[in-house]
Formats: structure tokens, C-alpha cells, sequence
């Protein structure tokens, strides 16, 4: 939310994230009572009505130190202040020649398989050497949305520590075709995750909104009841059993940041090894010394959440036809997987 005239930089949802001020306004001594987001309006020329009711949402207006709600009704020598996720900077980004592995290309679309540790767009810490500048290196004409010239051809993203298939488009066309499909949740995406604990059920949905923490900003939580946060639905099935940690297949009806591993967390299925949601510690299994030693050697072999994108389907901005993509595993979440195998079976 900026009135900038270059983009502001927006975090990737990586867990390292921290605020920002961005605008601070004293409300006169004569005003009358409106709406917060009809204030902020009239303040903020070029930001659209539904950005500054998402920032209310996202608790990122603070009305005399406190957070409230888009219908929220300013006061004479109210002080408000916005805060987003990122510093106030203005930078370029620049081409840099980054390896891609394309899975899949055509004329409108790119199918990418995002290896883990890159950063899909620049964001407070990273301002190089992400995806989005290996992609301005490659295809110099990729589209943007307005105020988002930093993110071109990109629809969605994944985490930085999460692998997998990544849809970018290569035209305003494929951009907004695609971005419509994503927007109405038609879009079809399975995650492969592995999770601590055993499941009593082969198949079940977790429905919970996702917001962010009251406690901690920095991780999403889940809000099983009350206007808090944003609604999200994951439907799981189990694909293997190891009786400590389980391989779960993950379908997402809604794409909310972090929303596997904050709704695996919420049911006490922690992702492996994911420091942010509490998975990088044994959370099922024995006390004895043999079994730590043989969790931490498999955190040894995957340093980071062990959740993969498997598989994107998506009708094609020109054909109209239903396309579907699918990744193998990555070396990392097979080599934990066999070492799980071996241990069970002993």
C-alpha cells in the first residue's frame, strides 16, 4: 500500500517476516466520524478501497497503538499508522543470468520447478538472486499488474524452503487468465508433506481461517471460529505411514500464506523439521537416545520444512483446455523417506 511511484517491496512468506511503518496520519480536531477505509481513501489517492480493507484484515492499521477493523470509525486526533511487511524502499530489479528449471513452456505459459532456497521475488533481505530476476534475465517482456513491477508474470508463489511447480505468465493475456482461475480457487494444487504423527483416519479437510498471530507476527495461525482472519480449506489423504511421522498428500481449495503448515499445525501434525510451526523438534516417538540421534541425522538430511509442490492443473489462457503438471520429489524428501522405511521395518 504505497503511493510511491516505484513499487514497494513485498516479503517472501519465508517465517522471517517483520513490519514496517509505512504512513502515519493525525486525524484533524474537526473531523466527523467515517469509516477508517473511506478516511484512508480519501489520504491514499492510488490505493483501491479492498487493499485497505485486506490491510485491516491483515491487523496492519493501528489506531492509536491498537488494531482494528475496516469499519472502524476515525475520531477527532486519532493517530493512525499503517504497517506492511516490508522496509521502505524504492530499488530496480535487476536481470540476473539464475539457472531456471523449466518444466514446461509455451508461448503464454511457464511451468517452473522451483528447487529449495530460491526465493521466488525480491523482499526485505532478498533483493537478488530470487526467481523473479532470473526470470527478467530469460524473457525480457514479461507482464506485471500495476504497482507490482517487481513480481512480473508471476500469479502465485511458494516459499522459499518449499519445492516444486511454479505457473508464470508470459503475457497480460495468460496474467490475468490465470490470476482469474487463482482468484476463484479452481486452480488444482497437491502438496506432498511430511508430517509428525500418526493419523487414525486415511483422508479428512481442516477448515480454519488464517490470519496472522495475535501472539507473534511473524507466523499465521488458525481461527476455527470469529470474522478473524481469511478462510482456508485443506483437504489431506494419507499416502505412507512410518508410526512416528506420516506422508500426507495435501489438496488446497483456498491459497493462504503458509496455510499447510499452519492447518497441519493446528491438528498436531507439525510439517518435519519446520522451525517456524514447531516441527523441528521430535514431536512424536521414544525417549531413547538411539531414536533422538536418528531424527536429528534426518533433520541433518533435509535442514528445512519438508513440504513439496507435487502437481499444478489449470485451464490454458488460449486452448481452454485443462492442463496438469506434475514434479518428482526432491533428492532431500527421498532420502528421509527411505531413511523412515528402513528405520520401521528393523
Amino acid at each position: 500500500m504505497s503511493t510511491d511511484s516505484n513499487p514497494i517491496i513485498e516479503t517472501s512468506s519465508n517465517g522471517d517476516d517483520e513490519l514496517f511503518e509505512h504512513f502515519r496520519f493525525k486525524v484533524d480536531k474537526g473531523q466527523e466520524p467515517i469509516r477508517i477505509d473511506k478516511f484512508l481513501l480519501s489520504k491514499l489517492k492510488e490505493v483501491s478501497r479492498n487493499k485497505i480493507q485486506t490491510a485491516a484484515e491483515d491487523e496492519m492499521i493501528l489506531v492509536n497503538g491498537e488494531a482494528i477493523k475496516s469499519n472502524y470509525k476515525v475520531r477527532p486526533l486519532d493517530e493512525i499508522i499503517i504497517m506492511l511487511l516490508e522496509p521502505k524502499i524504492e530499488f530496480q530489479v535487476e536481470p540476473e543470468n539464475i539457472p531456471l528449471n523449466i518444466h514446461y513452456e509455451d508461448e503464454d505459459i511457464i511451468i517452473i520447478n522451483k528447487p529449495v532456497g530460491l526465493v521466488v521475488h525480491p523482499g526485505a533481505g532478498n533483493y537478488t538472486g530470487t526467481l523473479v530476476n532470473g526470470l527478467l534475465y530469460h524473457f525480457q517482456h514479461l507482464p506485471s499488474v500495476p504497482k507490482n513491477e517487481f513480481r512480473p508474470g508471476l500469479v502465485h508463489r511458494i516459499d522459499k524452503n518449499t519445492s516444486g511447480l511454479l505457473v508464470v505468465a508470459k503475457n497480460d493475456h495468460a496474467l490475468n487468465f490465470l490470476g482469474k482461475q487463482f482468484s476463484d480457487h479452481s486452480i488444482k494444487r497437491t502438496y506432498v508433506a511430511l508430517v509428525w504423527g500418526d493419523f487414525k483416519e486415511d483422508e479428512g479437510t481442516i477448515i480454519g481461517n488464517i490470519g496472522r498471530s495475535l501472539k507473534n507476527r511473524k507466523v499465521m495461525d488458525v481461527f476455527p471460529e470469529g470474522d478473524q482472519g481469511k478462510e482456508a480449506i485443506t483437504h489431506y489423504k494419507v499416502i505412507e505411514r512410518f508410526s512416528y511421522v506420516t506422508l500426507v498428500e495435501c489438496k488446497l481449495e483456498t491459497g493462504r500464506t503458509h496455510q499447510i503448515r499452519a492447518h497441519m499445525k493446528h491438528i498436531h501434525h507439525p510439517l518435519f523439521n519446520d522451525e517456524v510451526y514447531g516441527g523441528d523438534k521430535i514431536v512424536k516417538g521414544t525417549v531413547y537416545t538411539k531414536y533422538k540421534q536418528f531424527v536429528e541425522n534426518c533433520f541433518a538430511l533435509i535442514p528445512r520444512h519438508a513440504l513439496h509442490a507435487k502437481s499444478l492443473g489449470f485451464i490454458h489462457p488460449s486452448t481452454k483446455k485443462e492442463m496438469f503438471f506434475e514434479s518428482e520429489l526432491p533428492v532431500d524428501m527421498m532420502q528421509v523417506l527411505e531413511k523412515w522405511r528402513r528405520y520401521v521395518i528393523r
